[in-house]
This record gives structure tokens, sequence and C-alpha cells, in this order.
């Protein structure tokens, strides 16, 4: 079966990695906004200079951009993908909702990453990223908590949600993600 995924979780708890990883394992289109608006800053293009002011005070970018990016990219891929970044608050579902029905491409599941705070902002400091500071990482969290959170009652509601433990290795959550494809 050729998957249609969405990844949620809060920043820090594995999305990308084990995103890469399924996205090999099943051949799937790996769309992480996160990557695809960090090569606009190393670009350094002028969308690339408005992204990196954004992200650093930990605040995410325009709703439009993003969904802009994620329509060019389905709107010519037949095939499974997975979106790892987006959408990140409620409006953004329903715009993504509307994008999928009008290219005919349903979401099959979404696979929430679970990791306590204290453990995300360990596994964020640890990457040394410019943007990565205890500060800048505690406001994304709480971002997170107050905008895309939100998505987990949504996706609930439509039983598409299946919530993926975190925590170990990346092999360990690796198998725990496979398992949550393999469910109902």
């Amino acid at each position: 079966m050729s998957f249609r995924l969405l990844f949620l979780g809060p920043p820090g708890a594995g999305k990308g990695t084990q995103a890469q990883l399924l996205a090999s394992n099943h051949q799937l289109l790996h769309l992480s906004t996160g990557d695809l608006l960090r090569a606009e800053v190393k670009a350094a293009s002028p969308l690339g200079l408005e992204a990196e002011a954004v992200m650093n005070r930990g605040e995410l970018v325009s709703d439009a951009l993003v969904l802009a990016i994620v329509r060019s990219r389905l709107s010519n891929h037949e095939g499974g993908w997975l979106l790892d970044g987006f959408p990140r608050n409620l409006p953004q579902a329903e715009a993504l909702d509307q994008l999928l029905t009008e290219l005919n491409q349903p979401l099959h599941k979404v696979l929430l990453m679970e990791l306590n705070d204290d453990e995300l902002v360990e596994r964020l400091l640890a990457r040394g990223r410019a943007d990565d500071n205890e500060t800048v990482i505690r406001h994304r969290l709480q971002v997170y908590r107050e905008q895309t959170a939100p998505l987990i009652d949504y996706y609930q509601a439509r039983g598409q949600l299946h919530a993926v433990p975190s925590t170990g290795s990346i092999e360990i959550v690796g198998r725990a993600v496979e398992e949550a494809l393999k469910a109902a």
C-alpha cells in the first residue's frame, strides 16, 4: 500500500528522523517543511531571510507560504507521501483537507510522536543548531501547545490519529511507527 501520512508532535520528538526512515523504507515522498524552509535560509533568498528572522524568534512562518510549498510538491506526485511539520494549526489542517480533496489524495493516518518536555529540551540542545537554545526551545514548546496540539483532537475525532511513544532508540521508535501503520 502507498501511504499518505502526517507526522505530528512537539519539536524534538523525532518526527524528522522517523519520517526519513519511513519514507526510505516505503518509497514515500517526504515533505519536511522545516527542511524546505532551512534550505531557503541557507540560500539567503528574500523568503529565506524572512523565514530566518521568524524561526530565530521561535515563531512559525506564514500559512500561505507553507501551503503553497505543499501544493506544488503534491500536485505532481502520484505515489505515497508523508508530511512532517505541516499542518501546525487548525486553519492549516482545514486548508490541507481542502487541498487533498482537490488533488484526490486523502490522508490515511496521522502519527503522533509523543515525548516529555525534559527529553525534548535535552534532544534539541544536543542538536547544536543556531536556532536551538533553551529559551527559544521552551518558547517553541509553548507555541506547539497553543497552536499545534489542538490538531490531536481534530484528527482523533476523525479516527486518523495513532500515538507513537518516542522514548528509546531510533530503532525502538521505528518499530513503534511501523506498528502504528499496521493498526486499523
